[in-house]
């Protein structure tokens, strides 16, 4: 590979949360309703949050910094390629999945935008760990990413009662007894 080839990365900011352990972090921002957090923007990119405040929710790109903390429990057998993910038992092809166990570990979470504070964000629904390297931040709109009648593969078999559980991360222990 060229250096001409060569892709870098810098990141944009960082992104501070409550979540400070892999595996006790919600899986999908929509396990993590109501869960806040800050996106602090470095002072050479604030300039580019002008017109953010129009927005009510965001795409977060990230770099999953702490991945191979699971990857001993996500690789299926000797190839990255396979993992098991959260939500189920059987190996998968890991493009078939949102394992943080990936050839490039990125992250990409929408999240709810409360306020902006000049180069940092109040937002909810936060599903990342506290510093988390930010790559970019997308304006989500409805009317581009809304999409209808999609499918979701092998993850349309798991129950609603196995996804709230999982997703949540939530054992027997943190369950109230009325769940």
């Amino acid at each position: 590979m060229t250096d001409q080839e060569r892709l870098v990365l810098e990141p944009i900011g960082v992104i501070h949360s409550g979540h400070h352990v892999p595996g006790k972090t919600p899986i999908q921002p929509v396990c993590a309703q109501g869960s806040p957090g800050r996106v602090e923007v470095f002072e050479q990119y604030a300039e580019g949050l002008d017109d953010i405040e129009g927005y009510s929710h965001l795409h977060l790109i990230y770099w999953l910094h702490r991945a191979a903390e699971v990857a001993g429990s996500s690789v299926a057998g000797s190839s990255p390629l396979k993992v098991v993910p959260f939500l189920d038992d059987v190996p998968r092809g890991v493009f078939a999945t949102r394992t943080p166990v990936r050839p490039n570990p990125l992250g990409m979470s929408i999240v709810r935008l409360v306020e902006r504070r000049g180069r940092e964000l109040l937002v909810e629904d936060l599903d990342v760990l506290d510093g988390t390297p930010l790559l970019d931040i997308k304006p989500y709109v409805e009317g581009f990413d809304l999409r209808v009648g999609t499918r979701g593969g092998w993850t349309e078999r798991v129950s609603t009662e196995t996804f709230r559980a999982r997703g949540e991360r939530r054992t027997a222990e943190d369950r109230s007894p009325s769940e």
